[in-house]
């Protein structure tokens, strides 16, 4: 039997017992995972130690794998929202909205502008939380709640802006295709603009309590560095690709849902270390917060907030309630009764990760014939046991920690 079909432990125990160390002792496995309370998911490592330093490792993933993609390609295109949800569940209107618009090129359907930039506003909102999360739980793996417990607040700020628009907070199954599924309140509005008020100088104070932290620094500073050349061949996007020193952008190589009416710039690091990839991430909410202002200075006029598509766009649900018609036409797309053009596409997002996207085959009938989650986690993910080659136990923490690993997204 080949030794790559065996258990890891029967791999390790070989290389163990052939290899001692200075000293003459015996190397040891160290079993990093599943539930392990610093890996931030449901995934397992087992790292070949020498005392605190990791000489290999072999990571172990699917402990939370649940078939998205083949449960998709039984379901309904409306039904198929709520499993983007739970992918990334940081920012789960990113998902949402990007499957939107894989249907929406699908099906050729143009979206108002009011109704692109209301997307646009949502997407960043979704992307400061995603990048709120890492960056403050990075600094709880180094050692610092305060920064932590004091931001973290904001992210049920922004929770609240997604409850008074759709009703939902972590997985928000956001939206409709050709737009969302009702017209923002003035509340949403009042939310926004005092999150937009109060949310930057509690930033500022986050970045100005580790950018400088001669313990962070220590911590992070060329621990976990990838090169350019490197990502680029392990698939990278995203934050990762940027802190290596590429501007790779999707929301500005491939622009969608208007993002190229906007103003914004690409932070981009040098070393690739774990302390470049937490500097983007800082800057770029930066950013989102900018666009978020543009698009609300830019805001067209009137009250279109969904494309004048009957035959997709489900019917209001008073009229629902009160007109068979619009029974009828609800239940039909709902259980996917509408056909669909025969196609073949793929349509990417600038996720809180990454690329995130959707290659959609259909065949005419009422669900995809072939659904692939393009994942930016399960991509990058791949490079982390060569990233911690040499490192120390407490440097492989914080090198996972500034990958920002989503478990939902690693194993969909």
């Amino acid at each position: 039997m080949s030794e790559l079909l065996l258990p890891p432990e029967h791999r390790y125990a070989k290389i163990i017992k052939e290899q001692l160390n200075e000293d003459g002792n015996e190397l040891s496995i160290l079993n990093l995972g599943p539930t392990h309370p610093a890996t931030h998911g449901i995934f397992q490592n087992i790292l070949l130690m020498d005392g605190e330093r990791i000489l290999d490792a072999e990571p172990t993933i699917g402990y939370i794998h649940r078939a998205f993609e083949k449960i998709a390609e039984n379901r309904p295109f409306y039904q198929i929202t709520p499993l983007t949800d739970r992918m990334n569940y940081c920012s789960s209107p990113i998902n949402n909205m990007g499957w939107w618009m894989t249907l929406e090129k699908l099906l050729g359907v143009e979206v108002p502008k009011r109704a692109q930039y209301l997307r646009v506003i949502v997407m960043e909102l979704a992307r400061i939380t995603d990048h709120l999360i890492c960056n403050s739980i990075l600094g709880v793996d180094t050692g610092a709640y305060t920064g932590f417990l004091y931001v973290f607040q904001f992210r049920e700020k922004v929770y609240e802006i997604y409850e008074e628009i759709c009703g939902a907070r972590l997985t928000t199954n956001m939206g409709r295709i050709g737009g969302f599924e009702r017209d923002w309140t003035p509340k949403a509005f009042e939310l926004l603009n005092t999150f937009l008020e109060e949310f930057p100088p509690a930033w500022k104070e986050f970045e100005n309590l580790f950018e400088r932290n001669r313990i962070f620094i220590d911590r992070t500073v060329n621990v976990g560095p990838i090169s350019a050349e490197k990502a680029m061949s392990y698939g990278f996007t995203g934050p990762n690709l940027r802190a290596a020193g590429v501007d790779y952008d999707v929301r500005v190589a491939h622009p969608y849902s208007s993002y190229e009416d906007f103003d914004f710039k690409i932070p981009v690091g040098k070393s690739g270390d774990t302390y470049d990839r937490f500097c983007v991430r800082n800057a770029e909410v930066w950013e989102s917060l900018s666009i978020i202002r543009q698009a609300l200075d830019k805001m067209p006029e009137g009250n279109e907030y969904h494309a004048e598509v009957p035959d997709y766009y489900l019917p209001p649900k008073e009229d629902v309630y009160h007109n068979m018609e619009s029974l009828i036409y609800h239940f039909k797309i709902v259980m996917g009764e509408v056909p669909v053009p025969v196609a073949e596409i793929y349509h990417a997002v600038e996720g809180g990760n990454g690329e995130l996207g959707f290659y959609l085959v259909t065949d005419g009938s009422r669900t995809p014939y072939r659904l692939h989650f393009r994942r930016p986690c399960f991509i990058y993910y791949q490079a982390y046991p060569e990233m911690i080659k040499g490192a120390l136990l407490s440097d492989a923490i914080v090198i996972l920690s500034s990958l920002n690993v989503i478990a939902g997204e690693l194993d969909a």
